[in-house]
């Protein structure tokens, strides 16, 4: 029996929650939980903000931990690694998408956490193929956001070429856009936080920003029009979009890794005119995991963590809720 924590219904506390997952199929492996991340896509998923959860639900997608046991077929992995797992638990391994290296838009894949029971528990089952061995001199304690929060803002730089000379700005300074902030910088690009928090500006700067601005001010932003390379939003409310067109230069792009709910409302000739685009990305393929791990440890770059035992899973929701995390909350085991 796997021992886990589930929520029965929506919006619904953590409760104890054991369950058999049944024999080990061919080609999956079993992780031994030592540490798991808290996202916001767990708290949409426990309130099922997009109409696709299902209950018991157990969340749970930046795991890290130990290989427990490997089954049928399973090759290049083996027990007592230590290894990742982020919002993808398998993949159909057959698609166009999955023959081409981009397993994360395979229209088949398994999410961790949707159909299937994640991370906030002692195990934690996925398919070989969606499991990524961690390099050495990672920190474990906090590598488990960089499978989710992470891969999302590294994602777009390896998909668009960015190049080291790109002048980005970021939109929203939490558990996505702190991240972005490092691997911008490391990346050699100049970097400007768009953020209406005063108390983020000097945090900002100290995680990678080269410049901050008021996102609130419209002055300010209209004073970068025509700045920017690419603008990277990783909020979930609705903005000026419009406003934000203004600060790219032609071809520019901007580009959501936030879930936003509201429609996007924008202005066609800005677009036409500039050459200017507008896109969006979800979390990354196995690949490009494994080359954001390598490119973390070789630049020093890691998740600002706070921590909670498992058993005060709910505390740590809350604190999540709150808005006051700084910035990705992690369970340990």
């Amino acid at each position: 029996m796997i021992q886990a924590y589930a929520a029965f219904e929506a919006g619904g506390e953590l409760r104890p929650f054991a369950y058999d997952p049944g024999p080990l199929g061919t080609g999956e492996v079993e992780i031994e939980v030592e540490h798991c991340g808290i996202c916001h896509s767990d708290v949409s998923m426990l309130d099922n903000a997009w109409g696709i959860s299902s209950y018991p639900l157990v969340p749970g997608h930046e795991v890290v931990g130990r290989i427990g046991a490997v089954g049928p077929g399973v090759t290049g992995l083996e027990s007592g690694q230590l290894v990742g797992l982020g919002w993808q638990a398998g993949y159909c391994m057959h698609c166009d998408p999955c023959m081409s290296g981009d397993h994360n838009l395979c229209a088949q894949a398994q999410g961790t956490i949707v159909g299937h029971h994640g991370g906030f528990a002692d195990k934690v089952r996925a398919a070989a193929a969606s499991v990524v061995p961690l390099p050495e001199g990672i920190d474990s304690a906090s590598a488990g956001p960089l499978f989710c929060g992470g891969i999302t803002v590294f994602n777009p730089l390896v998909q668009y070429n960015v190049p080291p000379t790109a002048r980005v700005g970021v939109i929203g300074i939490g558990g996505l856009g702190h991240l972005a902030l490092g691997f911008l910088n490391a990346w050699g690009c100049e970097v400007t936080a768009f953020t209406a928090s005063e108390s983020k500006r000097e945090e900002a700067l100290r995680l990678g920003a080269h410049h901050t601005l008021d996102s609130r001010d419209a002055k300010a932003l209209e004073s970068t029009a025509n700045r920017f390379d690419l603008i990277l939003s990783t909020v979930n409310v609705k903005l000026d979009w419009n406003a934000y067109v203004g600060t790219l230069k032609p071809k520019g792009r901007l580009h959501f890794v936030g879930a936003t709910l509201e429609p996007i409302d924008l202005a066609v000739f800005p677009l036409i005119g500039g050459q200017r685009s507008v896109s969006g990305s979800p979390v990354g393929s196995p690949a490009t995991i494994q080359r954001m791990l390598e490119f973390a440890v070789r630049h020093g770059i890691a998740p600002v963590t706070e921590h909670f035992p498992l058993e005060r899973a709910n505390d740590a929701i809350a604190h999540l809720r709150s808005g006051q995390a700084r910035y990705r909350v992690v369970l340990d085991r």
